[in-house]
């Protein structure tokens, strides 16, 4: 079930990750909101009565038409979760809501505009990090946890897990898991394969180091355009959308809040809406 990709490079001590791989994995080439909860102290926008009508200036600020207000979360979650055994493996949530998800991976690129832009917007997002990326500031992550968006395992170095063995596996899984509670306060329930490549040692070592589900994808966001998986290429009711935390350097000039921006015009356009993801597994 994983996905094929290209091969990339960790660089130095800092290891920064530079990626250039194909749509189903890590690459670089492209309205909703969930229900918002209180704004954090430090909040640059203006208090309102009417919260609402806050995100929707927010979006109009920022180019966009405002997508609509996620659904409520289901009563029952569509998908069960698992700790130990065989754990699921999944790439959309079983819904007839039109809703997506989306995921931001690695951590390389650290800009304070997309923070003020997920405030603003009040868009829920899934971090999965590693930590050769964001070892450099782990405050970053912390600030858009903040906003309530949840931190999951993406291992310590992003290597093609399955050729490792189990043990090299078990160490990279485990160890990102001990790194990122140690950091953030709590221990990932989701691990996402680098590169969406996984086999069974990688799911008995995500299941043996506490995690409960492998989270794979269904689009992924390039500069501009979304890259399909399925026949139609269009985006279906509970689809999980990868992105990456990228900046100028890999997005050809671009930078991550307007990959954002075009991220949020195709979702709008076909008229889907964003929820979170923790909210349906």
């Amino acid at each position: 079930m994983g996905a094929q990709q290209m091969h990339w490079r960790v660089k130095g001590a800092a290891a920064a990750l530079l990626v250039a791989s194909l749509a189903t994995g890590c690459t670089t080439e492209s309205s909703a909101v969930s229900r918002p909860s209180a704004s954090p102290s430090g909040s640059s926008a203006a208090p309102s009565a009417n919260p609402r009508a806050a995100v929707e200036a927010a979006y109009r600020k920022w180019g966009l038409k405002p997508l609509a207000e996620a659904p409520e979360p289901p009563a029952v979650k569509p998908v069960a979760l698992k700790t130990g055994g065989t754990i699921p493996v999944i790439s959309e949530i079983p819904t007839k809501e039109k809703v997506v998800f989306l995921t931001f991976d690695d951590g390389t690129e650290q800009d304070p505009q997309f923070i003020t832009m997920m405030r603003e917007l009040k868009l829920p997002i899934t971090m999965f990090l590693t930590d050769a990326a964001i070892r450099s500031d782990y405050g970053y992550f912390t600030k858009l946890q903040a906003l309530g968006n949840p931190v999951e395992n993406h291992t310590l170095s992003h290597p093609n897990l399955p050729t490792l063995g189990a043990a090299a596996q078990k160490e990279e899984i485990c160890g990102q898991q001990a790194r990122l509670k140690a950091h953030y306060g709590t221990a990932p329930r989701l691990f996402r394969p680098p590169y969406g490549n996984w086999n069974e040692a990688t799911r008995s070592a995500a299941a043996s180091c506490g995690l409960q589900a492998i989270v794979l994808w269904r689009e992924s966001m390039q500069i501009k355009n979304m890259q399909y998986q399925l026949p139609g290429k269009k985006l279906r009711p509970g689809d999980i959308i990868l992105a990456h935390f990228r900046g100028p350097s890999e997005l050809k000039g671009r930078t991550i809040t307007q990959m954002t921006v075009n991220m949020l015009r195709h979702i709008e356009e076909q008229g889907f809406t964003v929820a979170r993801l923790e909210d349906y597994l």
